[in-house]
């Protein structure tokens, strides 16, 4: 009990901490650089804003090559396109911001059972994959339907051990939502609430029942079991 609290302590802590250097971090460069704010996914900014087209409906490709009254333009200028590369870049950098913490939360609260490595690394990989697909899709209905296609061909699917697991998986997708339509800042606020909310869950252990302990006592057992055959 004693180790639990000091694990609970600890991760408050940390994500405490932590929220408050990122959101300290965005206020700074909103007061110092109000300009750089424009080229942060923060308030619904998205790739054609930054390059300085209306969002309606027409194609990302069909603006970038073509200019009200002519047929087609030079396309966007240099000053454009380092814009673009700036947000792009913002938007998969914080989306790794955001997601640090959530995976943080994961690891702390499911360390008693034991978790996979590859399941915490794809609570970081999968949001900057949703960025991604968001972004390429903007307004271009056909590529939607395409790249659902691709993934319906693929038939990507993920194992997962506990209900919690899902759970997780779509708080990931759900900041990678986020970062692709510009409403990063949406996803840091419910990554707040989220891994406060699951840590708190955690150390007072709301819902507890016979069933999971018993349940929670195989799996230490098991884990035990796995790690002193690996020592062997």
């Amino acid at each position: 009990m004693t180790e639990d609290n000091g694990a609970f302590r600890k991760l408050i802590a940390l994500l405490s901490v932590y929220f408050a250097l990122l959101f300290s971090a965005v206020l700074a460069v909103g007061l110092l650089r109000p300009e750089a704010i424009s080229l942060l996914p923060l308030g619904g900014t998205d790739a054609l804003e930054v390059l300085g087209f209306d969002n309606t409906g027409q194609s990302f490709t069909d603006q970038i090559t073509s200019a009200p009254g002519t047929e087609v333009s030079q396309g966007p200028t240099f000053a454009q396109i380092v814009s673009l590369a700036v947000f792009l870049a913002s938007s998969l950098i914080g989306t790794l911001l955001v997601m640090l913490p959530v995976a943080w939360t994961y690891s702390a609260i499911t360390r008693d059972t034991g978790y996979r490595k590859s399941f915490v690394r794809t609570l970081l990989v999968l949001p900057l994959c949703a960025t991604t697909i968001v972004l390429l899709i903007q307004n271009n209905l056909a590529l939607a339907f395409g790249l659902a296609a691709m993934v319906a061909a693929v038939r990507f699917r993920v194992s997962l051990r506990e209900a919690i697991d899902g759970i997780f998986i779509f708080a990931s997708i759900c900041v990678g939502l986020a970062a692709g339509i510009g409403f990063l800042g949406i996803g840091a606020i419910m990554a707040v609430f989220f891994c406060f909310t699951n840590a708190i869950l955690w150390k007072i252990e709301f819902g507890r029942n016979p069933i999971d302990d018993a349940r929670m006592e195989k799996k230490r057992a098991e884990l035990t079991a796995s790690q002193n055959q690996g020592k062997s």
